[in-house]
């Protein structure tokens, strides 16, 4: 049944390739997965904010404070259920860095349960309370959409990737109304190089994706009222950027710090509980760390500046302004702890929206502590705007898509110099010290990010060594009688034969040269056995290695061949430079196809 299903399903793409180019399939998919990824957007943003509605709106405000404490747990709990109970995992990746792995290594096969379990597990973790973003997992919900339209077509590699990268801009442009920023996020973060062909189908992915997503959410996300920048405040921009760029680096070294506490807890269930309680408390003492956080930012930007610290136990003190500097300052601190905990405790969500707010309040006390001094008086809007789009540039090292999202979502188009310069010192900073971002940090360290930057380790990393290890080899056991393996060796037609023992244990090499030598001039030929001619391989790699290690080792011992073992050191075959280079150059054609 599926044979034949496949058969037909190959028989329309042969018909519709008769008939519409590849070139103009692919912008009619990037309408589809533009309307489908705007759709997933409107229905996780009207999901949770329903949630979050529910769960506030027949209480008096007096007990929220305790009903906080709990919230979060029980979102935290619910997704794990889920995820364990329904997608049937362990555990569940969150973030970008799973996506960027897909593209890296996966062929960018983004698993279909992620189109809805993103949109389900995302809303029940932000509506009950969790402190982290809904624009992550929307952006994998739409991927997926595009990498499951582009296999189910029988795409290639190269049109998979651009639908993925179509979904993801399309999450983007529907999650914030934002089109353009949705571009740029996928030509800055997903896609390892652009050519001007790529740009149409994500013009029209996102483009659709913001139009149906505004059809069915029309609320807008920021409101900004400014009358520009001045010169003067020029140098303050500057500042601003300075701290942000230093705060980014503590974020990234805090979000390494968190996930290692969480790491050392087993159990799933235990992690719930340890960080639900801890969310609970930080949401109690802070009720801005609440789910998005974006009604803080509103607040602010429409002049309300006791917005961070009203509706909290400490409200009574929102008079003196020392105890709103300080608290704001906590706070942003707060926040940033309190994402990570959510992520590590087994919440679903991102880094975006929580770099947008720690951004904004770092904007906002800042031009607020020198409105305060008397030094100058600065407009804090637009110093909210700035920050906003320093810290996500900053933290995710994406400084354009910063840039466009900010003055796309709050329409401050004239603060494009101030969010430049912002942006720009605080990247720069940030990278000074950050290499890589939160998101792609992981998978450098394992040799898995596809970077445009490095042609050939790109390549690489996407071949893997157990699909070239060549089990043709001739193999004896230590005490076989080589004149009787003769045949067999001479049919290989191969130059090397490997030597186990009788449990399969890798013990050596011998060199079919110098057998056939032995063979000639060996007097007692008959009884030589593997053992008198086994000699130990110049270095053995095992199966999980990463590609271009082997190929430093084949330099550094000057071989040509490599035997690859398990990690028991049973004998698997082995693995040549030129079974290396022959796959290198079939993927190098191909990535030049994808990038064109």
């Amino acid at each position: 049944m599926y044979i034949r299903f496949v058969n037909y399903l190959d028989k329309i793409n042969q018909y519709r390739k008769s008939k519409i180019s590849n070139r103009n399939f692919l912008v009619i998919l990037a309408v589809i997965v533009g309307v489908l990824a705007g759709l997933a957007a409107a229905a996780l943003k009207s999901l949770t904010h329903h949630i979050e509605e529910f769960l506030q709106s027949d209480w008096h405000w007096k007990y929220k404070y305790y009903l906080y404490f709990i919230f979060p747990m029980i979102g935290i709990f619910l997704t794990v259920l889920y995820i364990k109970y329904f997608i049937r995992r362990s555990k569940f990746e969150t973030g970008l860095t799973p996506l960027l792995y897909a593209i890296s290594k996966k062929s960018s096969r983004v698993e279909a349960h992620n189109i809805y379990s993103q949109v389900i597990t995302a809303a029940v973790t932000v509506g009950f309370g969790g402190s982290t973003g809904l624009e992550a997992p929307i952006v994998t919900s739409g991927s997926a959409i595009g990498s499951n339209l582009g296999r189910f077509l029988g795409l290639s590699y190269r049109e998979i990737t651009m639908l993925v990268a179509c979904g993801a801009a399309a999450g983007i442009a529907g999650a914030f109304n934002s089109p353009v920023a949705g571009i740029v996020f996928a030509i800055e973060i997903l896609l390892p190089e652009f050519t001007i062909p790529a740009f149409i189908p994500l013009l029209l992915s996102a483009a659709t994706a913001a139009v149906v997503a505004r059809a069915f959410y029309t609320q807008q996300l920021f409101f900004l009222v400014t009358e520009g920048w001045r010169m003067d405040a020029l140098i303050y921009y500057v500042l601003l950027a300075g701290l942000i760029g230093l705060f980014s680096i503590y974020f990234t070294k805090a979000n390494y710090a968190v996930k290692g506490l969480f790491y050392k807890i087993k159990h799933p269930y235990t992690k719930v509980i340890v960080g639900g309680l801890m969310l609970g408390a930080l949401v109690f003492l802070f009720p801005t760390l609440y789910g998005e956080g974006y009604i803080t930012i509103k607040g602010l930007l429409k002049g309300d500046y006791l917005t961070v610290i009203n509706n909290s136990i400490f409200e009574d003190y929102n008079n003196i302004p020392a105890v709103v500097i300080l608290f704001t300052v906590v706070t942003i601190f707060m926040k940033s702890l309190a994402t990570l905990i959510t992520l590590g405790a087994g919440g679903n969500g991102g880094t975006f929206a929580p770099s947008l707010i720690m951004g904004g309040l770092m904007g906002f006390i800042f031009a607020y502590v020198v409105n305060l001094s008397g030094i100058a008086h600065l407009n804090v809007s637009n110093f909210i705007v700035a920050g906003m789009a320093a810290a996500l540039g900053a933290i995710m090292h994406a400084p354009l898509t910063g840039i466009f999202l900010i003055a796309e979502i709050t329409g401050g188009y004239i603060l494009m110099v101030p969010l430049m310069i912002t942006t720009a010192i605080s990247y720069a900073i940030n990278r000074s010290s950050q290499k890589h971002s939160i998101y792609t940090k992981a998978l450098a360290d394992k040799g898995e990010l596809l970077s445009h930057e490095d042609k050939d380790t790109t390549v690489l990393n996407q071949m893997k060594l157990k699909y070239l290890i060549e089990k043709s080899y001739p193999q004896v056991q230590m005490n076989d009688m080589l004149a009787l393996k003769m045949g067999e060796i001479i049919q290989s037609h191969k130059n090397i034969c490997a030597v186990i023992d009788e449990t399969g244990d890798f013990k050596g090499i011998i060199y079919i040269e110098e057998l056939f030598q032995e063979m000639m001039n060996n007097a007692d030929k008959e009884n030589l056995k593997a053992a008198d001619l086994v000699q130990s391989a110049p270095i053995t790699i095992t199966e999980g290695e990463d590609l271009k290690m082997v190929l430093e080792k084949m330099e550094q011992e000057n071989v040509w061949i490599l035997p690859v073992l398990t990690e028991q050191n049973r004998y698997l075959g082995f693995v040549s430079k030129t079974a290396i280079f022959n796959k290198y150059r079939a993927l190098l054609m191909r990535q030049n196809d994808y990038m064109g």
